[in-house]
């Protein structure tokens, strides 16, 4: 996607809109300025019974004498990113609905509130006005072509915005293809032309090299596919000026059915972005190498489907991973954290200054939160109060669980090392964090991202599509958090 961003320091009046058929204007909360067109949206609040006020909780939209499409919000002050990020979001989505060519973005209040809500607005815009896949016949291929803000001009033209929106299209774009046309061949062909298309380094471990490894948690997994196209994939990106050295890991199930623990239909249905936290890590690749980070990546995908079959694994069998520890398969529906144990030992070796991972791992996490925000669980308290800041700088949230090691009872076996599980469940988002954490090799400091927020229906913060590629802002807010110490 390629807009053209036009800036105009001045403010807009209704001579300078007249070409404009769909308009935004985002308004401090101190009215102290004329507002074009104000006389009709006086109109429409006082046949609403609203007020001016209203607007930072409910915006409006006004047809224009021209034909065209304007809506109004006021951002408050007190607003944290999220709750902007929504506002605009609401108060953008009937322009958008009706696929504009361009979108005129018209800010008011002093500088600062300005700058804030021209950059907020600009990437409320871009990112809900990416392609998403959409396979009906009659689905409008009108794509945003520019942008005019009016109020305020920047220094630059966004390209850090720009880096964020195409790492996030770039997420929800996997995450939504159905899953007969992203199998893991198909998976691992458009990573190795992301790489070839970005510069990144590629490499991949298939199956009959893990098998050699000894890497018998992701095998176990990969073995139930036929054709057995399962991989670990592992994409590099390593400037010359590079001051940290950061590995990412993502959960890439394609399609997971639960195996011989089969899911019932209705929780079946989706689970072609069990894939997603594989598609959030390849985002914070695309907008870190976009934004030129100096930061080393070193970006590890665990690329399979849970299918069932007769060489499927199944509940009770022994397998052995690649860290040499045994694990007691307890059910065959938790595969997440069988793919990532092995990948996490791969991403720990080679000593980094700090691991993430990513994946739509675990129900027990949305009982707990919900599919607001996301949760994550560290072997180094810093680190999970770093995620929080990093979440309310994104507009992201973010909560903390704890990685206590009483919960390593739970998941003690008669037969072997560990236990993959509890049948019960119970706080299986915790236990997965600890059974994770045993395949951490080297004391890395590790941050676990337990999408729970991954999809939401009718949006969430900025995004107005159910999948929402939560996590992309996150992670770049907390490589940006880790430059700075």
């Amino acid at each position: 996607m390629s807009i053209k961003l036009y800036q105009n320091a001045a403010n807009a009046d209704e001579n300078s809109l007249k070409n404009h058929q769909h308009i935004l204007f985002v308004l401090s909360e101190n009215k102290t300025e004329s507002i074009p067109f104000e006389h009709i949206l006086d109109t429409k609040l006082q046949r609403t019974k609203s007020e001016y006020k209203d607007l930072s909780s409910n915006p409006v939209t006004i047809d224009l004498p021209s034909g065209g499409l304007a809506s109004f919000v006021v951002l408050n002050d007190s607003l944290n990113t999220f709750q902007r990020h929504t506002l605009l979001r609401k108060a953008t989505k009937p322009l958008l609905e009706e696929k504009p060519e361009s979108i005129a973005l018209c800010t008011f209040g002093d500088t600062a509130t300005r700058e804030a809500h021209a950059c907020a607005a600009y990437y409320v815009v871009t990112v809900n006005a990416a392609a998403l896949p959409n396979r009906k016949k009659d689905a409008k291929s009108n794509q945003l072509k520019s942008v005019y803000i009016y109020g305020y001009q920047a220094e630059h033209d966004y390209n850090y915005v720009n880096a964020r929106v195409a790492g996030n299209a770039l997420c929800r774009q996997l995450t939504m293809t159905p899953p007969n046309e992203l199998t893991p061949t198909i998976y691992r062909k458009k990573l190795a032309d992301l790489a070839n298309e970005n510069g990144w380094q590629h490499e991949e471990f298939d199956m009959s090299a893990l098998n050699k490894m000894g890497a018998g948690a992701f095998y176990a997994v990969g073995q139930g596919s036929e054709p057995q196209d399962a991989a670990i994939v592992h994409l590099s990106y390593q400037p010359a000026d590079a001051r940290k050295d950061i590995a990412i890991v993502g959960k890439g199930i394609c399609f997971d059915t639960g195996g011989h623990n089969l899911k019932p239909a209705k929780y079946m249905l989706g689970m072609h972005e069990d894939m997603n936290g594989s598609a959030v890590a390849i985002g914070i690749l695309l907008a870190a190498s976009k934004m030129q980070l100096p930061v080393k990546i070193d970006c590890w995908l665990a690329i399979a489907q849970n299918h069932i079959s007769p060489a499927a694994y199944k509940q009770n069998d022994i397998v052995t991973a690649l860290n040499g520890m045994t694990i007691e398969i307890v059910h065959t529906d938790a595969e997440g954290r069988m793919v990532l144990a092995d990948t996490l030992t791969l991403a720990s070796r080679q000593n980094p200054d700090l691991i993430i991972d990513f994946a739509t791992l675990t129900g027990s996490m949305i009982t707990a939160l919900g599919d607001r925000m996301s949760g994550v669980i560290s072997n180094k308290p810093e680190l999970a109060c770093k995620a929080i800041s990093a979440g309310t700088r994104s507009g992201e949230r973010i909560v903390a669980f704890p990685y206590d090691d009483d919960f390593d009872s739970d998941l003690e076996s008669d037969i072997a090392d560990i236990k993959q599980c509890t049948i019960e469940g119970g706080g299986d988002h915790i236990h997965a964090a600890r059974f994770l954490g045993k395949f951490v090799e080297n004391d890395t400091p590790w941050l676990h991202t337990d999408l729970s927020s991954a999809n939401r229906k009718g949006g969430l913060g900025a995004l107005q599509s159910d999948t929402n590629g939560f996590g992309v802002g996150f992670g770049i807010e907390m490589l940006k958090m880790i430059l700075e110490e």
